[in-house]
């Protein structure tokens, strides 16, 4: 849920956020908009999930702010090896 993404994420510090783009209350572009909002989220890696894998829709997922999409449907074993790349590309 959105809302309460929002409410909870802060005092959760979060070295990486990943979260899908179709979610109940505020979507997740709206959502990362909200958390960037926060000082403390501001800089926090994020990563979208999502079945919307036309090149425009990833690119405005990109343009706020997204380190990556993840694009379903994915193999779920090579989940933790995509999030690892992009925790090393962040901290490279």
């Amino acid at each position: 849920d959105g809302h309460e993404a929002v409410a909870r994420t802060e005092a959760f510090a979060p070295d990486l956020i990943l979260m899908d783009v179709m979610m109940p209350g505020l979507d997740g572009p709206e959502t990362l908009e909200r958390l960037r909002a926060m000082p403390t989220l501001a800089d926090t890696p994020a990563v979208f999930m999502t079945a919307k894998a036309q090149r425009h829709e990833i690119d405005e997922l990109l343009a706020l702010g997204a380190l990556d999409v993840f694009v379903k449907p994915f193999e779920p074993m090579t989940l933790c090896d995509r999030i690892r790349a992009v925790w090393t590309r962040v901290h490279a």
